[in-house]
């Protein structure tokens, strides 16, 4: 019993890693677009939506692997 205790621990931080990949590509998305705007200041309204759709993109598959690790660690 206890080694499928330690399996779920092990399970959860596994799927916990995306968490950190979710804040990975956040950064990713802000500095391509902080980047693509000092290089073309009068497009970067019209990217500014994509901006957000990014974020909210990276941010909810961070959520989702946060949402695996707590069921893995208390539900199963």
């Amino acid at each position: 019993m206890e080694s499928l205790e330690a399996a779920k621990v092990i399970g959860a931080g596994l799927a916990a890693i995306g968490v950190g990949a979710a804040g990975i590509g956040v950064g990713i998305v802000f500095g391509q677009f902080l980047q693509g705007a000092l290089r073309n200041p009068a497009a970067a309204d019209g990217q500014q939506g994509r901006l957000f759709i990014g974020f909210a993109a990276a941010e909810l598959l961070g959520l989702i692997a946060f949402a695996v690790a707590m069921i893995i660690l208390y539900a199963i």
